[in-house]
Protein backbone atom coordinates (compact mmCIF):
# COMPACT_ATOMS: atom_id res chain seq x y z
CA UNK A 1 0.00 0.00 0.00
CA UNK A 2 1.34 3.43 -0.99
CA UNK A 3 2.05 5.65 1.99
CA UNK A 4 0.62 9.18 1.92
CA UNK A 5 3.18 11.89 1.15
CA UNK A 6 3.62 14.54 3.86
CA UNK A 7 5.57 17.55 2.59
CA UNK A 8 7.41 19.70 5.15
CA UNK A 9 7.98 23.14 3.64
CA UNK A 10 9.72 24.60 6.70
CA UNK A 11 11.82 23.32 9.56
CA UNK A 12 9.84 21.48 12.22
CA UNK A 13 11.04 19.87 15.41
CA UNK A 14 12.12 16.21 15.60
CA UNK A 15 9.21 15.62 18.00
CA UNK A 16 6.79 16.83 15.30
CA UNK A 17 8.26 14.42 12.76
CA UNK A 18 8.05 11.60 15.30
CA UNK A 19 4.33 12.26 15.84
CA UNK A 20 3.71 11.97 12.08
CA UNK A 21 4.90 8.37 12.42
CA UNK A 22 6.31 5.81 10.05
CA UNK A 23 3.09 5.31 8.09
CA UNK A 24 3.76 8.36 5.92
CA UNK A 25 6.39 9.30 3.34
CA UNK A 26 7.99 12.48 4.71
CA UNK A 27 9.57 14.79 2.15
CA UNK A 28 11.19 18.21 2.50
CA UNK A 29 11.17 21.35 0.36
CA UNK A 30 12.13 24.98 0.89
CA UNK A 31 8.72 26.66 0.92
CA UNK A 32 10.22 30.00 -0.07
CA UNK A 33 11.60 28.44 -3.28
CA UNK A 34 8.44 28.83 -5.37
CA UNK A 35 9.28 26.54 -8.32
CA UNK A 36 10.48 23.80 -5.97
CA UNK A 37 7.34 24.09 -3.84
CA UNK A 38 5.00 23.89 -6.83
CA UNK A 39 6.81 20.83 -8.15
CA UNK A 40 6.90 19.02 -4.80
CA UNK A 41 3.29 19.74 -3.79
CA UNK A 42 2.00 17.95 -6.88
CA UNK A 43 2.60 14.62 -5.13
CA UNK A 44 1.73 15.69 -1.59
CA UNK A 45 -1.25 14.48 0.41
CA UNK A 46 -0.43 16.86 3.27
CA UNK A 47 1.58 20.08 3.48
CA UNK A 48 3.03 21.44 6.73
CA UNK A 49 4.20 25.06 6.95
CA UNK A 50 4.99 27.75 9.47
CA UNK A 51 4.76 31.42 8.43
CA UNK A 52 7.28 31.80 5.59
CA UNK A 53 5.53 29.65 2.98
CA UNK A 54 2.71 31.23 0.97
CA UNK A 55 0.00 28.64 0.31
CA UNK A 56 -2.22 30.33 -2.26
CA UNK A 57 -4.45 29.43 -5.21
CA UNK A 58 -1.40 28.69 -7.37
CA UNK A 59 -0.24 26.07 -4.88
CA UNK A 60 -3.67 24.43 -4.76
CA UNK A 61 -3.82 24.39 -8.57
CA UNK A 62 -0.50 22.52 -8.62
CA UNK A 63 -1.59 20.09 -5.88
CA UNK A 64 -3.22 17.05 -7.45
CA UNK A 65 -4.24 15.25 -4.27
CA UNK A 66 -3.60 17.62 -1.38
CA UNK A 67 -6.12 16.85 1.35
CA UNK A 68 -4.73 18.89 4.24
CA UNK A 69 -2.59 21.98 4.84
CA UNK A 70 -1.34 22.44 8.39
CA UNK A 71 0.06 25.69 9.75
CA UNK A 72 2.23 25.01 12.79
CA UNK A 73 1.05 28.11 14.58
CA UNK A 74 -2.03 30.23 15.19
CA UNK A 75 -2.28 32.79 12.38
CA UNK A 76 -3.30 31.84 8.83
CA UNK A 77 -2.24 34.97 6.95
CA UNK A 78 -0.06 32.87 4.63
CA UNK A 79 -2.78 30.32 3.75
CA UNK A 80 -5.58 31.14 1.30
CA UNK A 81 -8.42 29.46 3.17
CA UNK A 82 -11.16 30.15 0.53
CA UNK A 83 -8.94 28.64 -2.19
CA UNK A 84 -8.30 25.63 0.05
CA UNK A 85 -12.01 25.17 0.63
CA UNK A 86 -12.80 25.33 -3.09
CA UNK A 87 -10.09 22.73 -3.68
CA UNK A 88 -11.52 20.46 -0.97
CA UNK A 89 -8.43 20.83 1.21
CA UNK A 90 -8.71 20.92 4.99
CA UNK A 91 -6.80 23.75 6.68
CA UNK A 92 -5.49 23.12 10.18
CA UNK A 93 -3.73 25.33 12.68
CA UNK A 94 -2.73 25.07 16.32
CA UNK A 95 -5.01 27.61 18.01
CA UNK A 96 -3.92 26.95 21.59
CA UNK A 97 -0.22 26.30 21.07
CA UNK A 98 1.01 29.81 21.93
CA UNK A 99 -1.59 31.07 24.38
CA UNK A 100 0.67 30.77 27.42
CA UNK A 101 3.59 32.39 25.60
CA UNK A 102 1.37 35.25 24.36
CA UNK A 103 -0.06 35.82 27.84
CA UNK A 104 3.38 35.89 29.42
CA UNK A 105 4.65 38.38 26.85
CA UNK A 106 1.69 40.69 27.53
CA UNK A 107 2.53 40.67 31.25
CA UNK A 108 6.19 41.28 30.36
CA UNK A 109 5.30 44.31 28.25
CA UNK A 110 3.09 45.72 31.02
CA UNK A 111 5.93 45.54 33.54
CA UNK A 112 8.50 46.78 31.03
CA UNK A 113 6.35 49.80 30.17
CA UNK A 114 5.61 50.66 33.81
CA UNK A 115 9.28 50.41 34.81
CA UNK A 116 10.91 51.82 31.64
CA UNK A 117 12.92 48.62 31.21
CA UNK A 118 13.83 49.12 27.54
CA UNK A 119 14.94 52.73 28.03
CA UNK A 120 16.91 51.78 31.14
CA UNK A 121 18.66 48.96 29.32
CA UNK A 122 19.66 51.26 26.45
CA UNK A 123 20.77 53.95 28.89
CA UNK A 124 23.10 51.70 30.88
CA UNK A 125 24.57 50.17 27.73
CA UNK A 126 25.23 53.70 26.47
CA UNK A 127 27.24 54.49 29.63
CA UNK A 128 24.55 56.60 31.31
CA UNK A 129 23.10 56.24 34.81
CA UNK A 130 19.62 57.83 34.69
CA UNK A 131 17.92 56.59 37.85
CA UNK A 132 15.83 59.70 38.44
CA UNK A 133 14.76 60.14 34.85
CA UNK A 134 13.66 56.50 34.54
CA UNK A 135 11.62 56.22 37.71
CA UNK A 136 8.55 54.04 37.14
CA UNK A 137 5.29 53.09 38.88
CA UNK A 138 4.17 49.97 40.73
CA UNK A 139 1.51 47.58 39.46
CA UNK A 140 0.10 47.07 42.96
CA UNK A 141 -3.45 48.49 43.37
CA UNK A 142 -3.60 49.59 39.75
CA UNK A 143 -6.73 49.00 37.66
CA UNK A 144 -5.97 46.77 34.68
CA UNK A 145 -8.43 46.60 31.79
CA UNK A 146 -8.37 43.42 29.70
CA UNK A 147 -9.88 44.09 26.27
CA UNK A 148 -10.89 40.67 24.98
CA UNK A 149 -11.55 38.10 27.66
CA UNK A 150 -11.04 34.90 25.72
CA UNK A 151 -8.46 32.24 26.47
CA UNK A 152 -5.42 34.54 26.35
CA UNK A 153 -7.15 37.41 28.12
CA UNK A 154 -8.15 35.08 30.93
CA UNK A 155 -4.60 33.73 31.22
CA UNK A 156 -3.32 37.30 31.52
CA UNK A 157 -5.92 38.01 34.22
CA UNK A 158 -4.86 34.89 36.14
CA UNK A 159 -1.21 35.99 36.04
CA UNK A 160 -1.95 39.58 37.06
CA UNK A 161 -4.12 38.80 40.11
CA UNK A 162 -1.14 37.99 42.38
CA UNK A 163 0.18 41.51 41.70
CA UNK A 164 -2.76 42.89 43.66
CA UNK A 165 -4.53 44.61 40.76
CA UNK A 166 -8.18 45.47 40.16
CA UNK A 167 -9.38 43.78 36.97
CA UNK A 168 -11.86 45.08 34.41
CA UNK A 169 -12.92 43.04 31.37
CA UNK A 170 -14.47 44.13 28.09
CA UNK A 171 -15.69 41.51 25.63
CA UNK A 172 -19.10 41.40 23.86
CA UNK A 173 -19.10 37.61 24.27
CA UNK A 174 -17.60 37.40 27.75
CA UNK A 175 -18.76 34.70 30.13
CA UNK A 176 -19.71 36.78 33.18
CA UNK A 177 -19.40 33.83 35.54
CA UNK A 178 -15.89 33.05 34.36
CA UNK A 179 -14.91 36.72 34.61
CA UNK A 180 -16.19 36.86 38.18
CA UNK A 181 -14.22 33.71 39.07
CA UNK A 182 -11.06 35.53 37.97
CA UNK A 183 -11.96 38.62 39.96
CA UNK A 184 -12.80 40.73 36.89
CA UNK A 185 -15.70 43.16 36.60
CA UNK A 186 -17.30 43.24 33.14
CA UNK A 187 -17.75 46.77 31.76
CA UNK A 188 -18.28 48.56 28.46
CA UNK A 189 -15.21 49.76 26.56
CA UNK A 190 -15.71 53.46 27.38
CA UNK A 191 -15.87 52.73 31.11
CA UNK A 192 -12.76 50.59 30.87
CA UNK A 193 -10.91 53.40 29.06
CA UNK A 194 -11.87 55.91 31.78
CA UNK A 195 -10.97 53.74 34.79
CA UNK A 196 -7.91 51.73 33.70
CA UNK A 197 -4.32 52.52 34.63
CA UNK A 198 -3.14 49.71 32.35
CA UNK A 199 -4.88 48.22 29.30
CA UNK A 200 -3.90 44.99 27.58
CA UNK A 201 -5.59 44.04 24.30
CA UNK A 202 -6.45 40.44 23.37
CA UNK A 203 -9.11 40.66 20.66
CA UNK A 204 -9.09 38.82 17.31
CA UNK A 205 -8.69 41.12 14.33
CA UNK A 206 -11.95 41.49 12.41
CA UNK A 207 -13.54 44.38 10.47
CA UNK A 208 -15.40 45.23 13.68
CA UNK A 209 -12.32 45.26 15.93
CA UNK A 210 -9.87 46.99 13.57
CA UNK A 211 -9.17 50.42 15.07
CA UNK A 212 -11.17 49.46 18.16
CA UNK A 213 -9.09 51.82 20.29
CA UNK A 214 -8.62 55.17 18.57
CA UNK A 215 -8.68 58.90 19.22
CA UNK A 216 -12.16 58.82 20.73
CA UNK A 217 -11.13 56.17 23.27
CA UNK A 218 -7.80 57.83 24.11
CA UNK A 219 -9.69 61.05 24.87
CA UNK A 220 -11.31 59.20 27.78
CA UNK A 221 -8.06 57.83 29.23
CA UNK A 222 -6.13 58.77 32.35
CA UNK A 223 -2.85 60.63 31.70
CA UNK A 224 -0.96 57.82 33.44
CA UNK A 225 -2.36 55.07 31.19
CA UNK A 226 -0.03 52.40 29.79
CA UNK A 227 -1.47 50.33 26.93
CA UNK A 228 -0.17 47.00 25.59
CA UNK A 229 -1.00 45.11 22.40
CA UNK A 230 0.44 41.61 21.98
CA UNK A 231 -2.55 40.31 20.01
CA UNK A 232 -3.01 41.63 16.45
CA UNK A 233 -1.71 44.72 14.68
CA UNK A 234 -4.39 47.28 13.87
CA UNK A 235 -6.56 46.80 16.95
CA UNK A 236 -5.09 50.07 18.20
CA UNK A 237 -5.14 52.97 15.73
CA UNK A 238 -1.41 53.70 15.41
CA UNK A 239 -1.87 57.34 14.38
CA UNK A 240 -4.15 57.96 17.36
CA UNK A 241 -1.72 56.13 19.66
CA UNK A 242 1.17 58.31 18.44
CA UNK A 243 -0.78 61.50 19.08
CA UNK A 244 -1.83 60.30 22.55
CA UNK A 245 1.79 59.50 23.46
CA UNK A 246 3.45 62.68 22.14
CA UNK A 247 0.75 64.93 23.61
CA UNK A 248 1.02 63.32 27.05
CA UNK A 249 -2.60 62.12 26.88
CA UNK A 250 -1.26 58.72 27.98
CA UNK A 251 2.02 57.70 29.60
CA UNK A 252 3.33 54.73 27.64
CA UNK A 253 2.75 51.73 25.41
CA UNK A 254 4.13 48.27 24.76
CA UNK A 255 3.64 46.75 21.32
CA UNK A 256 4.51 43.37 19.88
CA UNK A 257 2.32 43.64 16.76
CA UNK A 258 1.81 46.30 14.10
CA UNK A 259 -0.49 47.15 11.21
CA UNK A 260 2.42 46.42 8.89
CA UNK A 261 5.42 44.35 9.92
CA UNK A 262 8.17 45.28 10.40
CA UNK A 263 6.82 48.63 11.63
CA UNK A 264 9.41 50.64 9.68
CA UNK A 265 7.50 49.69 6.50
CA UNK A 266 4.38 51.59 7.62
CA UNK A 267 4.29 55.41 7.99
CA UNK A 268 1.90 55.22 10.97
CA UNK A 269 3.91 52.54 12.79
CA UNK A 270 7.30 54.00 11.86
CA UNK A 271 6.52 57.18 13.83
CA UNK A 272 6.29 55.08 16.99
CA UNK A 273 9.94 54.07 16.59
CA UNK A 274 10.94 57.64 17.42
CA UNK A 275 9.29 57.66 20.86
CA UNK A 276 11.06 56.85 24.11
CA UNK A 277 7.88 55.97 26.01
CA UNK A 278 7.10 53.00 23.75
CA UNK A 279 8.49 49.49 24.31
CA UNK A 280 8.61 47.52 21.07
CA UNK A 281 9.22 43.83 20.34
CA UNK A 282 9.27 42.08 16.93
CA UNK A 283 6.09 39.95 17.11
CA UNK A 284 7.49 37.57 19.74
CA UNK A 285 4.16 36.33 21.09
CA UNK A 286 4.61 32.77 19.86
CA UNK A 287 8.41 32.84 19.79
CA UNK A 288 9.24 30.45 22.58
CA UNK A 289 10.69 26.99 22.25
CA UNK A 290 7.67 25.57 24.07
CA UNK A 291 5.09 27.26 21.82
CA UNK A 292 6.86 26.17 18.64
CA UNK A 293 7.06 22.60 19.91
CA UNK A 294 3.39 22.54 20.95
CA UNK A 295 2.31 23.93 17.58
CA UNK A 296 4.25 21.33 15.58
CA UNK A 297 3.07 18.40 17.68
CA UNK A 298 -0.56 19.60 17.63
CA UNK A 299 -0.76 19.93 13.85
CA UNK A 300 1.11 16.64 13.32
CA UNK A 301 -1.58 14.86 15.34
CA UNK A 302 -4.29 16.63 13.35
CA UNK A 303 -2.63 15.68 10.05
CA UNK A 304 -2.68 12.04 11.07
CA UNK A 305 -6.41 12.29 11.79
CA UNK A 306 -7.06 14.02 8.46
CA UNK A 307 -5.09 11.45 6.45
CA UNK A 308 -7.07 8.69 8.20
CA UNK A 309 -10.31 10.29 6.94
CA UNK A 310 -11.30 11.62 10.34
CA UNK A 311 -12.78 15.02 11.07
CA UNK A 312 -10.32 17.27 12.84
CA UNK A 313 -11.42 19.59 15.67
CA UNK A 314 -8.78 22.20 14.76
CA UNK A 315 -9.79 22.40 11.07
CA UNK A 316 -10.65 26.03 10.39
CA UNK A 317 -12.74 25.48 7.26
CA UNK A 318 -14.91 22.59 8.46
CA UNK A 319 -18.06 23.28 10.45
CA UNK A 320 -18.28 21.61 13.81
CA UNK A 321 -15.69 21.13 16.49
CA UNK A 322 -14.63 18.48 18.95
CA UNK A 323 -16.44 15.23 18.15
CA UNK A 324 -18.13 13.42 21.02
CA UNK A 325 -16.92 9.86 21.54
CA UNK A 326 -20.50 8.59 21.15
CA UNK A 327 -20.87 10.41 17.82
CA UNK A 328 -17.54 9.40 16.28
CA UNK A 329 -18.48 5.78 15.29
CA UNK A 330 -21.42 7.11 13.25
CA UNK A 331 -19.21 9.17 10.92
CA UNK A 332 -18.14 6.25 8.72
CA UNK A 333 -21.68 4.85 8.75
CA UNK A 334 -23.10 8.16 7.49
CA UNK A 335 -20.58 8.27 4.64
CA UNK A 336 -21.57 4.77 3.50
CA UNK A 337 -25.29 5.58 3.72
CA UNK A 338 -24.65 8.63 1.53
CA UNK A 339 -22.98 6.42 -1.06
CA UNK A 340 -26.00 4.08 -1.08
CA UNK A 341 -28.35 7.06 -1.45
CA UNK A 342 -26.53 8.18 -4.60
CA UNK A 343 -26.30 4.66 -6.04
CA UNK A 344 -30.08 4.25 -5.78
CA UNK A 345 -30.89 7.70 -7.23
CA UNK A 346 -31.87 8.20 -10.86
CA UNK A 347 -31.36 11.97 -10.76
CA UNK A 348 -29.82 14.63 -8.58
CA UNK A 349 -31.47 15.60 -5.29
CA UNK A 350 -33.27 18.86 -4.59
CA UNK A 351 -33.47 18.23 -0.85
CA UNK A 352 -31.33 16.06 1.39
CA UNK A 353 -32.13 15.43 5.03
CA UNK A 354 -29.69 13.77 7.38
CA UNK A 355 -31.75 12.47 10.28
CA UNK A 356 -30.12 11.36 13.53
CA UNK A 357 -32.31 9.56 16.06
CA UNK A 358 -31.51 8.22 19.51
CA UNK A 359 -29.10 9.03 22.32
CA UNK A 360 -26.53 10.81 20.15
CA UNK A 361 -29.18 13.22 18.83
CA UNK A 362 -28.59 15.35 21.94
CA UNK A 363 -24.91 15.76 20.93
CA UNK A 364 -23.33 17.93 18.25
CA UNK A 365 -23.80 15.68 15.20
CA UNK A 366 -22.56 18.14 12.57
CA UNK A 367 -19.80 15.68 11.72
CA UNK A 368 -22.40 13.08 10.72
CA UNK A 369 -24.07 15.53 8.34
CA UNK A 370 -20.74 16.40 6.71
CA UNK A 371 -19.83 12.74 6.36
CA UNK A 372 -23.16 11.88 4.73
CA UNK A 373 -22.70 14.70 2.21
CA UNK A 374 -19.20 13.48 1.46
CA UNK A 375 -20.63 10.03 0.72
CA UNK A 376 -23.36 11.44 -1.51
CA UNK A 377 -20.90 13.29 -3.74
CA UNK A 378 -18.17 10.65 -3.94
CA UNK A 379 -19.37 9.27 -7.28
CA UNK A 380 -21.12 12.39 -8.57
CA UNK A 381 -18.14 14.69 -9.09
CA UNK A 382 -14.72 14.03 -10.52
CA UNK A 383 -12.99 16.41 -8.12
CA UNK A 384 -11.71 15.41 -4.72
CA UNK A 385 -14.58 15.32 -2.22
CA UNK A 386 -13.88 16.07 1.41
CA UNK A 387 -15.62 17.24 4.55
CA UNK A 388 -14.49 20.71 3.52
CA UNK A 389 -16.04 21.11 0.08
CA UNK A 390 -19.02 18.74 0.32
CA UNK A 391 -21.30 21.53 1.65
CA UNK A 392 -19.97 23.84 -1.09
CA UNK A 393 -20.76 21.21 -3.74
CA UNK A 394 -24.32 20.97 -2.43
CA UNK A 395 -24.74 24.75 -2.40
CA UNK A 396 -23.35 25.12 -5.92
CA UNK A 397 -25.93 22.58 -7.16
CA UNK A 398 -28.85 24.24 -5.42
CA UNK A 399 -29.34 21.31 -3.05
CA UNK A 400 -30.95 22.18 0.26
CA UNK A 401 -29.40 20.23 3.12
CA UNK A 402 -31.11 19.87 6.50
CA UNK A 403 -29.92 18.19 9.67
CA UNK A 404 -32.77 16.72 11.73
CA UNK A 405 -32.28 15.35 15.24
CA UNK A 406 -34.81 13.31 17.19
CA UNK A 407 -33.89 11.93 20.60
CA UNK A 408 -36.57 9.22 20.40
CA UNK A 409 -35.65 5.99 18.57
CA UNK A 410 -38.18 3.17 18.85
CA UNK A 411 -36.21 0.17 17.62
CA UNK A 412 -32.48 0.89 17.87
CA UNK A 413 -30.30 2.83 20.29
CA UNK A 414 -29.16 5.18 17.51
CA UNK A 415 -30.14 5.45 13.85
CA UNK A 416 -28.72 7.58 11.03
CA UNK A 417 -30.94 8.13 8.00
CA UNK A 418 -30.18 9.82 4.68
CA UNK A 419 -33.33 10.72 2.82
CA UNK A 420 -34.07 13.09 0.01
CA UNK A 421 -36.32 14.24 -2.79
CA UNK A 422 -34.85 13.94 -6.28
CA UNK A 423 -35.47 16.36 -9.13
CA UNK A 424 -37.72 13.77 -10.83
CA UNK A 425 -39.91 13.59 -7.71
CA UNK A 426 -38.53 10.24 -6.50
CA UNK A 427 -37.98 9.90 -2.75
CA UNK A 428 -34.95 7.91 -1.56
CA UNK A 429 -34.25 6.90 2.00
CA UNK A 430 -31.66 4.65 3.62
CA UNK A 431 -31.05 4.10 7.33
CA UNK A 432 -28.33 2.38 9.31
CA UNK A 433 -27.22 1.69 12.84
CA UNK A 434 -24.21 0.42 14.72
CA UNK A 435 -24.53 -2.98 16.35
CA UNK A 436 -22.74 -4.60 19.27
CA UNK A 437 -19.43 -3.95 20.95
CA UNK A 438 -17.65 -3.94 17.58
CA UNK A 439 -20.04 -1.28 16.23
CA UNK A 440 -20.86 -3.29 13.10
CA UNK A 441 -22.58 -1.28 10.36
CA UNK A 442 -26.13 -2.52 9.67
CA UNK A 443 -28.84 -1.47 7.24
CA UNK A 444 -32.16 -1.08 9.02
CA UNK A 445 -34.29 0.62 6.36
CA UNK A 446 -34.23 1.18 2.65
CA UNK A 447 -36.97 2.87 0.67
CA UNK A 448 -39.43 2.45 3.52
CA UNK A 449 -38.72 -1.28 3.88
CA UNK A 450 -37.61 -2.44 7.32
CA UNK A 451 -34.33 -4.39 7.31
CA UNK A 452 -31.80 -5.78 9.76
CA UNK A 453 -28.78 -6.83 7.71
CA UNK A 454 -25.02 -6.22 7.80
CA UNK A 455 -23.76 -3.47 5.53
CA UNK A 456 -20.97 -5.03 3.48
CA UNK A 457 -18.79 -3.37 0.85
CA UNK A 458 -20.68 -4.97 -2.04
CA UNK A 459 -24.46 -5.04 -2.25
CA UNK A 460 -27.10 -5.90 -4.81
CA UNK A 461 -30.42 -4.17 -4.15
CA UNK A 462 -33.41 -5.58 -6.04
CA UNK A 463 -37.05 -4.44 -6.06
CA UNK A 464 -39.64 -6.65 -7.72
CA UNK A 465 -43.16 -8.03 -7.45
CA UNK A 466 -42.73 -11.06 -5.19
CA UNK A 467 -43.52 -14.44 -6.73
CA UNK A 468 -42.09 -17.96 -6.41
CA UNK A 469 -38.80 -18.99 -8.01
CA UNK A 470 -37.12 -15.62 -8.32
CA UNK A 471 -34.62 -16.09 -5.50
CA UNK A 472 -33.27 -19.23 -7.14
CA UNK A 473 -33.10 -17.52 -10.51
CA UNK A 474 -31.00 -14.52 -9.51
CA UNK A 475 -28.93 -16.73 -7.22
CA UNK A 476 -28.15 -18.91 -10.21
CA UNK A 477 -27.23 -15.93 -12.38
CA UNK A 478 -24.83 -14.61 -9.76
CA UNK A 479 -23.30 -18.06 -9.32
CA UNK A 480 -22.73 -18.41 -13.05
CA UNK A 481 -20.92 -15.04 -12.95
CA UNK A 482 -18.69 -16.25 -10.08
CA UNK A 483 -20.21 -13.87 -7.51
CA UNK A 484 -20.75 -15.42 -4.07
CA UNK A 485 -23.70 -14.42 -1.88
CA UNK A 486 -22.55 -13.87 1.71
CA UNK A 487 -26.00 -13.05 3.07
CA UNK A 488 -29.41 -11.80 2.07
CA UNK A 489 -32.61 -10.36 3.45
CA UNK A 490 -36.04 -10.08 1.84
CA UNK A 491 -38.51 -7.45 3.00
CA UNK A 492 -41.98 -7.07 1.56
CA UNK A 493 -44.93 -4.85 2.33
CA UNK A 494 -47.64 -7.52 2.21
CA UNK A 495 -48.28 -11.09 1.09
CA UNK A 496 -47.41 -12.83 -2.14
CA UNK A 497 -47.59 -10.48 -5.09
CA UNK A 498 -46.64 -7.39 -3.14
CA UNK A 499 -43.41 -5.49 -3.72
CA UNK A 500 -40.34 -7.14 -2.29
CA UNK A 501 -37.02 -5.51 -1.54
CA UNK A 502 -33.99 -7.78 -1.47
CA UNK A 503 -30.57 -6.79 -0.20
CA UNK A 504 -27.78 -9.23 -1.03
CA UNK A 505 -24.41 -8.97 0.71
CA UNK A 506 -21.80 -10.15 -1.78
CA UNK A 507 -18.15 -11.10 -1.62
CA UNK A 508 -17.37 -9.42 -4.93
CA UNK A 509 -18.54 -6.36 -6.82
CA UNK A 510 -21.27 -6.89 -9.41
CA UNK A 511 -20.64 -5.28 -12.80
CA UNK A 512 -23.38 -2.84 -13.79
CA UNK A 513 -24.12 -4.91 -16.90
CA UNK A 514 -24.75 -8.03 -14.82
CA UNK A 515 -27.11 -6.15 -12.50
CA UNK A 516 -29.07 -4.89 -15.49
CA UNK A 517 -29.35 -8.37 -17.03
CA UNK A 518 -30.54 -9.86 -13.72
CA UNK A 519 -33.17 -7.14 -13.50
CA UNK A 520 -34.43 -7.89 -17.01
CA UNK A 521 -34.41 -11.63 -16.41
CA UNK A 522 -36.68 -11.47 -13.35
CA UNK A 523 -38.74 -8.45 -14.42
CA UNK A 524 -37.51 -6.34 -11.54
CA UNK A 525 -38.62 -2.78 -10.92
CA UNK A 526 -34.95 -2.02 -10.27
CA UNK A 527 -31.72 -3.94 -9.72
CA UNK A 528 -28.76 -1.89 -8.55
CA UNK A 529 -25.20 -2.88 -7.72
CA UNK A 530 -23.96 -0.78 -4.81
CA UNK A 531 -20.33 -0.61 -3.74
CA UNK A 532 -19.54 1.29 -0.58
CA UNK A 533 -16.27 2.03 1.17
CA UNK A 534 -14.78 4.32 3.79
Amino acid sequence: MTRPVVLLAEELSPATVDVLGTGVDIRHVDGTDRPALLEAVAEADALLVRSATSVDAEVFAAAKKLSVVARAGVGLDNVDVPAATAHGTMVINAPTSNIVSAAELAVTLILASLRNVARADASVKDGRWERKQLSGVELLDKTVGVVGFGRIGQLVAERLRPFGVHLLAYDPYVNHTRAAELGARVVELDELMREADVITVHMPKTPETTGLIGAEQFALAKPGLHIVNAARGGLIDEDALYEALVSGRIAGAGLDVYTSEPPASSPSAAKLLELENVTLTPHLGASTAEAQEKAGIAVARSVRLALAGELVPDAVNVAGGAIDDQVRPGIALADRLGQIFTALSDSGPELVEIVVRGEIASKDVTAIKLSALRGIFRSIVTDQVSYVNAPVLAQDRGIRVDLVTEEASETFRNVVQVRGTLRDGQIISVSGTLSGVSQVHKLVELGGHALDTPLSDHLLVIRYEDRPGLVGRYGQLLGEAGVNIAGMQVSREGGSGSEALVVLNLDEAVPAGLAESIGREIGAVSCRAVDVSY
